[in-house]
C-alpha cells in the first residue's frame, strides 16, 4: 500500500467533524512538568488558551467501519481562556456514534479533577453561519488560569470509509502540535490544502502519520469564504493511479457521465408529442426555453423539496421514475428527475442539451486542477443557444429563468460529451437580477411617531433565499420572522396586518407587506424633529466592525435595492435642513458598487419623497482579498452613513391673534 500525495494550494472541502479518543480514565499520558509550568503561549502570544497537542488516530483497516480516537491537551492562560475552555462541545454527525468520553483538569498545583459520566449531555450548537450541529457537551470542573484541560473521545462510523474523508487541522485555539495517524484500507491518496510541505510518513503498527506544528487558531469572520476554502485540511481518497493525467481524467469522466445520463434525458415519442403544447406560440430560442423551464418548475412537484408536503415515509413509498416520460406523466420527481425532464424537453424542442457538472460554491471554489470527482458538488443542464452554452436547473424551484442558484455561479463547468467533453464558465448574475424593491407610505406625528404601510418585493437570489427560508414554516412562524427582522433594527416597532405573498410560487416575487407604527422614530428636541428618511436602513448595523481582517471578504451573490418612500410631515412642521447625502459614484468604485439618494418635497410642502438606489457586485465582483478590507470597510461605512442621513424639521412659531 502506498500513500500518494497530491498537492493543491486552493480548494475547499465539506467539513466532516472528526471526533474521537480512547481507553480507560486511568491511563492518561503523563504530564510533562514543563507543560504545567508553562506561563505564556508558544504559537500566539495573545492566546487565552493553547492546545499542547491534538492527536487523532484513524483506523480504516476494517471494511465495515471506520473509527477515530481523539486526544486533546489544552493549557489555559487567562480568565477569558478559563471561560472559553471550561465547556466542551464535541460535534458529530447523524451517521456516527460518540463513545468513551473521558476528561480531566490538572491544576497548577498538580491536583487532578476527573469528569463524571453524569456530567455529559447532548445538545445542539448554532454556529456563526447559522448552521446547527449535534454535540456531546460537558463542563469541566476546577478550571483556572495555569491549569491543563485534557479530554479524549472515540467516534465510530458504521459502514464508513476514509475514502473522500476530509481532515481539518485547525481549532478555535492555536495548537502546538497536530498529528493524524492513519491506518488505511488500501490504495490511499491524499490532497493537501494550505498545509505547506507536510506529508504522511510511515509510522509503527501499519499507521501513517501527518503532523503540523505551531498551527494558528481558526476564527470565523463575517462574510468570509466557505470554511474549507480558508482552513488547513487534507482530503483522503482511494486510487489505483500514482499520478493521473488532468486532461485525461476529466475527459474520461465527461464521456462516462454522458453515457450514464443520456437515457435519463431521452426524448421519447411521448415527450416529443408533449413539447408543442408546452412551448406553445413561443418563437425565439429564449422564449421556448423559458416555457419549458417554467413548466418544469410549476407543473412538476419536487419531492426532494422540504416544502413538498410529503413525509419521509410517503417519499419512500413513491415509485421511482424510470424515464423523463415517467416524470412528466406522474407530475412529480426528485431534483435529478426534474432537471433530466427539462433536458429531454429541450432536446424535443430541437436544442442540444447535455448533463453538466461543477463545484458547489457554498462548499468550495472548484477548478479542474482538483483531479477528483468528489469536488463536483453541483449538476445542471447545459443547453447550446447559438454559439454559447447556457445553464439551467429547474429543480431549483425558486431560481428564475436565466439564472442558476448562486452556489453554481462563477464556476468551471464540465459539459458532458460522447467524445470530447467541453469546459465552460457559468456566469454570475448581475445585481439587477436580485432586487429588494421596497416602498412605504408613512405619516410622521408631532411627537416623532412614524406610522404607515410598507411593501417589500424580493426577486432573484434574494427572493429565492426568502422563499426557501419561509416555505416550510407555518403562517405564524413566517409572521414572527418578519416581526423579528424589523425589531432587530427598531425595537419599538409595532407591526399589524402582516401579509406574506407567493412563498411557494416559483414565478412571482416574494412579498412582505405590513402596517407599522414606530414610537420615537424621529427625535424631538424643542421645536425640531430629527428624521432619518431612509426607513428601511434605519437602525441597521454597520456591515464590517472589526479593525482588521484575516480572511478574504466574500459575498455569495450580487444584489441591488430600490427604495421609494413617502413621508407625510406633521402639521405645523416644515423642512429646516433637508440636504441629500452625497452619492457614491460607480465610476469611483470601478462599477463594483454605487449608491444614490434623492429627496424632494411635494409642491404643498406636506410630503417628503425619498428615493434610494444601491447595488453591489458589478463586474461579477464578489470576493476580495484581506488586503482590501480597509478600503472595503471605509466604503461600507460611507454607505451606512448615507443610509442613516438625518434631516431636520422645524415647527412654525404660532402667531398671536390680535
Amino acid at each position: 500500500m502506498k500513500l500518494i500525495p497530491r498537492l493543491f494550494p486552493l480548494a475547499v472541502v465539506l467539513c466532516l467533524a472528526l471526533t474521537a479518543p480512547a481507553a480507560s480514565a486511568d491511563d492518561w499520558r503523563p504530564i510533562n512538568p514543563t507543560e504545567l509550568t508553562l506561563k505564556t503561549p508558544v504559537v500566539d502570544k495573545d492566546a487565552d488558551a493553547e492546545a499542547i497537542f491534538w492527536e487523532v488516530r484513524i483506523d480504516d483497516s476494517q471494511i465495515d467501519q471506520i473509527g477515530f480516537n481523539h486526544h486533546l491537551r489544552v493549557k489555559v492562560f487567562t480568565e477569558r481562556g478559563k471561560e472559553l475552555q471550561s465547556k466542551v462541545d464535541l460535534q458529530y454527525s447523524s451517521s456516527s456514534r460518540i463513545k468513551d468520553i473521558a476528561a480531566r483538569v490538572i491544576k497548577s498545583d498538580g491536583t487532578t479533577v476527573e469528569l463524571k459520566k453524569d456530567d455529559i449531555f447532548d445538545s445542539t450548537l448554532v454556529k456563526l453561519n447559522g448552521l446547527k450541529v449535534k454535540t456531546k457537551s460537558f463542563a469541566l470542573p476546577g478550571v483556572e488560569p495555569g491549569a491543563i484541560i485534557e479530554y479524549r473521545w472515540r467516534e465510530v462510523f458504521p459502514g464508513g470509509s476514509a475514502n473522500r474523508l476530509r481532515l481539518h487541522f485547525q481549532r478555535d485555539i492555536p495548537v502546538q502540535n497536530v498529528s493524524y495517524y492513519l491506518k488505511p484500507f488500501a490504495g490511499m491518496g491524499y490532497q493537501l490544502f494550505r498545509m505547506g510541505d507536510a506529508k504522511f510518513v510511515k509510522d509503527k503498527d501499519n499507521f501513517f502519520r501527518l503532523t503540523m506544528n505551531n498551527v494558528p487558531a481558526f476564527r470565523e469572520e463575517p462574510r468570509m469564504p466557505p470554511e474549507n476554502e480558508v482552513r488547513s485540511w487534507v482530503f483522503l481518497y482511494y486510487t489505483d493511479q500514482n499520478k493521473p493525467d488532468v486532461e485525461k481524467y476529466w475527459k474520461d469522466l465527461g464521456k462516462a457521465l454522458f453515457e450514464v445520463t443520456k437515457d435519463s434525458m431521452k426524448a421519447n415519442d411521448e415527450i416529443k408529442k408533449a413539447i408543442s403544447a408546452i412551448v406553445g406560440d413561443a418563437a425565439t430560442p429564449e422564449a421556448k426555453l423559458q416555457r419549458i423551464y417554467d413548466f418544469c418548475r410549476v407543473e412538476i412537484k419536487n419531492i426532494s423539496d422540504d416544502a413538498s408536503g410529503l413525509s419521509a415515509d410517503e417519499r419512500e413509498k413513491l415509485k421511482d421514475n424510470k424515464s423523463p416520460w415517467d416524470t412528466l406523466k406522474n407530475k412529480r420527481g426528485t431534483d435529478g428527475d426534474i432537471d433530466m425532464l427539462f433536458g429531454a424537453l429541450a432536446k424535443a424542442a430541437g436544442f442540444d442539451a447535455r448533463y453538466a457538472t461543477s463545484g458547489n460554491r457554498s462548499d468550495m471554489f472548484f477548478d479542474r486542477t482538483l483531479v477528483n470527482a468528489a469536488f463536483l458538488g453541483a449538476s445542471f443542464i447545459a443547453v447550446q443557444v447559438g454559439d454559447k452554452w447556457q445553464f439551467f436547473s429547474p429543480a431549483e424551484t425558486y431560481t428564475p429563468f436565466g439564472m442558476l442558484g448562486w452556489p453554481g455561479e462563477g464556476q468551471e463547468v464540465l459539459i458532458t460529451d460522447p467524445k470530447a467533453p467541453i469546459w465552460a464558465k457559468s456566469g454570475i448574475a448581475l445585481p439587477e437580477k436580485s432586487v429588494e424593491k421596497r416602498s412605504a407610505k408613512l405619516h410622521l406625528l408631532p411627537d416623532g411617531t412614524l406610522e404607515g404601510d410598507v411593501r417589500i418585493e424580493y426577486t432573484g437570489h434574494v427572493g429565492a433565499e426568502k422563499k426557501e427560508y419561509n416555505d416550510d414554516d407555518s403562517p405564524a412562524q413566517r409572521e414572527a420572522t418578519v416581526i423579528a427582522a424589523v425589531n432587530r433594527r427598531m425595537s419599538t416597532a409595532e407591526l399589524t396586518d402582516i401579509k406574506i405573498e407567493n412563498v411557494t410560487d416559483p414565478i412571482k416575487p416574494f412579498v412582505y407587506s405590513y402596517h407599522v407604527r414606530v414610537p420615537g422614530y424621529a427625535q424631538k428636541t424643542g421645536k425640531r424633529l430629527f428624521l432619518q428618511p431612509g426607513f428601511f436602513e434605519h437602525g441597521g448595523s454597520p456591515t464590517f466592525t472589526a479593525s482588521n481582517r484575516r480572511q478574504s471578504i466574500y459575498f455569495p451573490y450580487t444584489w441591488s435595492q430600490e427604495d421609494n418612500i413617502e413621508i407625510d410631515l406633521p402639521e405645523g412642521f416644515s423642512l429646516d435642513n433637508a440636504d441629500a447625502p452625497r452619492p457614491i459614484d460607480p465610476e469611483m468604485t470601478q462599477h463594483i458598487t454605487g449608491q444614490s439618494v434623492k429627496m424632494a418635497i411635494t409642491k404643498d410642502g406636506r410630503t417628503l419623497i425619498y428615493k434610494r438606489h444601491f447595488f453591489f457586485g458589478g463586474k461579477e465582483s464578489i470576493i476580495f482579498p484581506a488586503e482590501s478590507y480597509s478600503a472595503l470597510k471605509q466604503l461600507f461605512e460611507a454607505i451606512h452613513k448615507n443610509d442613516n442621513h438625518t434631516i431636520t424639521l422645524k415647527q412654525a412659531t404660532a402667531t398671536a391673534s390680535n
